[in-house]
């Protein structure tokens, strides 16, 4: 398992498309021969000069306000696949950290490596981060600033690999239940990582073991997370299936399944799944002093809020935000 190198055309979170495809759209589309299970793997879209100049300048942007932030760590999430359908703005979240070895405030985040067939974790400058966007014209990211202490704390154990990798499981879902240790998406290994960190869970002193060990540790220590954050009064995401049949039809389509869900969501067709969103009211529950920012870029101007309501989704400025423009 490697904790940096180039991003392989994958899927990070991007594969809950997928589930919100089938979750919210016609079943022609579900499983057509153009449906999204068809295109998980595919090459990402190449960016024109001029659309490459404003991500990066939204990404410098973000990254100037980390720099100031004086926090060694930053939660952050953007908007990848459109899930406004389920009421959601946010898609993959990270760890956008200050000291990491790839580059100031890389991204550090699950992914799903298509070339591998098999989750991964990487380090991706925040570049790269924000240019993961289904839309490069419209864009939203989230930053929350945890107070010194807490942030410091998940930096360490996002920083060390044994600890990073003590929570990574070799089996993906887009719609992995929240807590099952069956499978895991990319949000999940952000929240049990939160556990292992803020409930000082011990974790095995290193992943050099016998194949049997390392998966008998990875089961204990993602359990004994997972119990924490129930305890600690984590509430994972609920997205709920608008055509019922799609539950029974989940198995049938890669990177979705039924079999860690609880039958009594399956029967009223609900998965509960760790979402960004999920993971921002959790971190400011456990530490209230956290700070929300919000950006969002719509090829014209970049917008800051800082806390206060969401940002609306054609990135309009209100009273107090602060605007930079792009033209």
């Amino acid at each position: 398992m490697r904790l940096t190198g180039s991003l392989s055309p994958a899927g990070p979170c991007a594969l809950l498309v997928l589930l919100v495809g089938l979750a919210n759209s016609s079943p022609a589309w579900a499983f057509s021969s153009g449906s999204a299970s068809l295109r998980l793997c595919d090459s990402p879209s190449r960016l024109g000069a001029p659309e490459q100049d404003r991500l990066l300048r939204f990404a410098g942007r973000i990254k100037a306000e980390l720099a100031a932030s004086g926090q060694a760590l930053a939660l952050i999430a953007r908007s990848g696949t459109d899930l406004r359908r389920v009421g959601l703005r946010y898609s993959h979240a990270g760890l956008a950290l200050r000291d990491s070895a790839a580059s100031p405030w890389a991204v550090r985040q699950l992914y799903y490596a298509c070339e591998e067939g098999a989750p991964r974790l990487f380090d991706q400058g925040l570049p790269g981060f924000v240019m993961g966007a289904d839309n490069p014209a419209l864009g939203h990211v989230s930053v929350l600033l945890l107070p010194p202490g807490a942030a410091a704390d998940l930096a360490q154990s996002a920083l060390d690999k044994p600890t990073a990798l003590s929570v990574l499981h070799p089996a993906y879902s887009a719609n992995a239940y929240a807590f099952s240790t069956t499978f895991q998406n990319c949000n999940q290994w952000v929240a049990e990582l939160m556990a292992v960190s803020w409930g000082r869970l011990s974790v095995p002193a290193s992943s050099e073991a016998a194949p049997a060990a390392v998966a008998t540790n990875l089961a204990t220590t993602r359990a004994a997370a997972q119990a924490w954050l129930q305890a600690a009064g984590y509430v994972p995401t609920p997205v709920q299936v608008r055509w019922r049949p799609v539950v029974w039809l989940a198995p049938l389509v890669p990177y979705v399944h039924n079999s860690d869900h609880p039958e009594a969501d399956l029967a009223a067709a609900v998965y509960r799944v760790s979402m960004p969103d999920a993971l921002e009211a959790f971190a400011r529950a456990q530490h209230p002093g956290a700070q929300r920012l919000e950006f969002c870029h719509d090829g014209r101007q970049i917008v800051l809020r800082r806390d206060g309501a969401p940002l609306p989704d054609d990135c309009s400025a209100g009273e107090g935000d602060t605007v930079w423009p792009l033209d």
